[in-house]
């Protein structure tokens, strides 16, 4: 027989990597949270994780193990809660791509926490978020959707451009369009995660355009207060605003994204169940359309 509090250490140390990480998170030190690893092991006589002196990783044995001790746990929670009665949503668990503009969220977490549900937000990349939706450690993940995967459940609910990001001081501020070749002498800003930032710099290489860059970062919020205080202007998504930021068009570049949910395995119940965070992302995301 596995005990819960076996799984839950299993899960520790699927989520946080390190074993030590894992006994902080349970409240266990690291001799004891070890020693409850290698009695699941020894229970389902299969090694779970191959040790490093860096993160650990699964073994293909874990793998296959760590869907079902997703499952187990979550039914452990399920049921606790009908036992109790509680009028309050199970945990849910949010990543959250760095690039999706934080008042698109903001909403929707006020909401939520008004009403006394508990929420887990991660942050990551799109790769980053797909590795821990594959592995259980988020539930849904508000990401990019319509690339060509069908490996997770896709809710797509809103598709916008790229557009310009400039002072609300700048000589071109008052333009609805911009050519490159207008800005060509302009300082600018990278955007580290952008996921169209080959696209960007070939629309600029191709009109003979080499500008110097003034800053790097992978913090939109960042890049907008630099905006606006002046430092340059970069290309990001068209919901992106700031109230000394303005976002002209850029002449012919024409590339669109697609943001929306992507569940896990363990979690696809929530596109037809209500839950007052998803409900809120999905009314405030409407709001741009397509």
């Amino acid at each position: 027989m596995i005990d819960r509090y076996l799984l839950r250490y299993f899960l520790a140390v699927v989520d946080h990597g390190t074993f030590s990480r894992a006994a902080a998170h349970c409240n266990v030190s690291q001799p004891t949270l070890s020693v409850g690893i290698a009695k699941l092991e020894r229970l389902l006589a299969a090694p779970l994780f191959v040790r490093s002196n860096q993160r650990v990783r699964l073994t293909d044995a874990g793998t296959r193990f760590l869907v079902h001790a997703r499952r187990i746990e979550s039914e452990f929670m399920a049921a606790a809660q009908a036992v109790v009665g509680s009028d309050r949503m199970p945990l849910l668990r949010i990543g959250w791509l760095g690039s999706v503009a934080s008042h698109l969220l903001a909403p929707a977490v006020r909401t939520t926490a008004q009403a006394g549900h508990p929420i887990e937000m991660v942050e990551g990349s799109e790769r980053e978020l797909l590795g821990f939706l594959a592995r259980g450690r988020i539930d849904v993940a508000l990401s990019l959707v319509e690339r060509g995967g069908d490996r997770f459940l896709e809710e797509p609910l809103m598709r916008e451009g790229y557009a310009l990001a400039l002072p609300a001081t700048h000589r071109l501020a008052a333009q609805d369009v911009i050519a490159a070749e207008d800005i060509g002498g302009e300082v600018m800003i990278v955007r580290r995660h952008c996921e169209v930032l080959s696209e960007t710099s070939r629309h600029f290489t191709e009109r003979g355009i080499r500008p110097h860059f003034a800053f790097r970062s992978t913090q939109d919020d960042r890049v907008l207060a630099m905006i606006g205080a002046g430092l340059g202007l970069t290309v990001m998504p068209q919901s992106h605003v700031a109230p000394d930021v303005v976002r002209p068009a850029l002449a012919g570049f024409a590339v669109r994204r697609a943001v929306g949910l992507l569940y896990g395995a363990q979690a696809e119940r929530w596109r037809d169940d209500p839950h007052p965070f998803l409900d809120a992302v999905r009314a405030n995301l409407s709001i741009f359309g397509n």
